[in-house]
């Protein structure tokens, strides 16, 4: 009966780390600015550590099952 609650949060985790991930990439392969008014290579590396975590938050998850 826990393992329902750790299932819901990986997939919010791994659904929001790859979706940030991946408008991150594509935003760079562009050469769009990831956020308006800052440095792009700060941006771009601060999206992607934020990507990072969250995937690694939903692989710790779903440890947990």
């Amino acid at each position: 009966m826990e393992s329902g609650p750790a299932i819901f949060a990986g997939l919010v985790f791994a659904l929001f780390g790859a979706g940030l991930l991946a408008w991150t990439a594509g935003r760079v392969r562009h050469r769009e600015p990831v956020a308006h008014g800052v440095n792009p290579v700060a941006s771009a590396t601060l999206a992607s550590f934020a990507a990072v975590i969250a995937l690694a938050l939903a692989a710790w998850c779903f440890t947990r099952l």
